[in-house]
């Protein structure tokens, strides 16, 4: 007997299911969300800081830089 070749799809079965077209779409929205995060985080993380001294170097009364990194 020779053997078929199948053209089914693995997994769930293929009615109804999404026309690569909406899953590329699906993909880039993930990829793209997924870079906005990563970038996201390094902004924060790298201007936090220099926002926290910009802010209080604009408060009244107006205190000197060494002032503001000073622990006392």
């Amino acid at each position: 007997m020779a053997s078929k070749v199948s053209l089914k799809a693995k997994g769930k079965s293929a009615k109804g299911s999404k026309s690569s077209e909406d899953r590329s779409t699906a993909k880039c929205l993930k990829e793209w969300s997924t870079w906005a995060i990563k970038k996201a985080k390094i902004v924060t993380h790298y201007g936090f800081i220099p926002l926290v001294i910009i802010i209080g170097m604009n408060s009244e009364p107006k205190p000197q830089l060494y002032q503001l990194l000073s622990p006392v």
